[in-house]
């Protein structure tokens, strides 16, 4: 197997290469490249190799601006040592990631599953191409500012930064400021989701949809559930959802 390695850190470059070799012993260094320039030159004046490892932040950019110069037809595993948001994106694209500093054994479970899942079937490289293009549009997402709210007669804007968190109640969605209101606002819990920035905020079951700033309490529940206190929110309905307990603990914890 032959491997390019993109990487601006000469350390980690090292260390990375050492523990490929390890994993697998018959493997080929292709090549290493630096920056985006040095990896599109390398790129274009090579055949393309079995596997690339690649660095997200580089000296000279974000390596995603690679894919917009070339058209690369290798199967990609990155390093990164981007934030919660940026792996959820990779997440949700079967995109396979390695945090930094590289281990071992997460290594070798990213090369098992490359070799499983990728390396094996017609069209990978084609499939790859389409996931980072959803991977960077999730990460260049604007998000919204400002919504537009009646009160009374007259309309008024309330800005993201202010509200503490959404809720629906018969059928109808609010925002709750740190003023204390309550606004309904024309937009569904779901399409809420997409429009915030999730570093800001998570939707901790049907009904809501948290920011941080606003949590005041955590509190251990029934069925490995957590409880959260709200400003102004029915403690029984501020539950996180089982299954979402553990994505929470890491959305807390970037």
């Amino acid at each position: 197997m032959k491997v390019l390695i993109i990487e601006d850190e000469m350390h980690a470059a090292r260390r990375l290469e050492s523990l490929i070799r390890e994993v697998i012993p018959d493997v080929a260094v292709a090549g290493t490249a630096d920056s985006v320039k040095s990896s599109v030159k390398w790129l274009n004046n090579h055949p393309a190799p079995d596997l690339i490892f690649m660095d997200i932040q580089l000296g000279d950019g974000l390596s995603f601006e690679i894919f917009e110069m070339i058209d690369i037809q290798s199967p990609v595993i990155f390093t990164t040592a981007y934030d919660e948001y940026a792996l959820k994106a990779f997440k949700v694209n079967s995109i396979d990631y390695i945090l930094k500093p590289v281990d071992k054994a997460e290594l070798q479970t990213a090369i098992a599953k490359f070799d499983r899942l990728t390396y094996r079937q017609p069209g990978s490289a084609q499939r790859i191409t389409e996931s980072i293009s959803k991977v960077v549009e999730l990460l260049s997402r604007k998000y919204k500012e400002r919504f537009v709210v009646k009160v009374g007669e007259h309309l008024r804007t309330i800005e993201v930064k202010d509200v503490d968190y959404f809720f629906s109640a018969d059928k109808v969605t609010f925002c709750h400021t740190q003023d204390g209101r309550n606004h309904i606002i024309d937009f569904t819990l779901d399409q809420l989701e997409g429009m915030v920035d999730p570093t800001r905020f998570f939707r901790i079951n049907r009904k809501y949809i948290v920011g941080a700033g606003a949590i005041k309490d955590i509190v251990n529940y029934t069925n490995s559930r957590l409880k959260l206190v709200l400003p102004g929110a029915k403690s029984e309905d501020c539950v996180v959802a089982r299954e979402r307990v553990q994505e929470f603990r890491q959305w807390l914890d970037r």
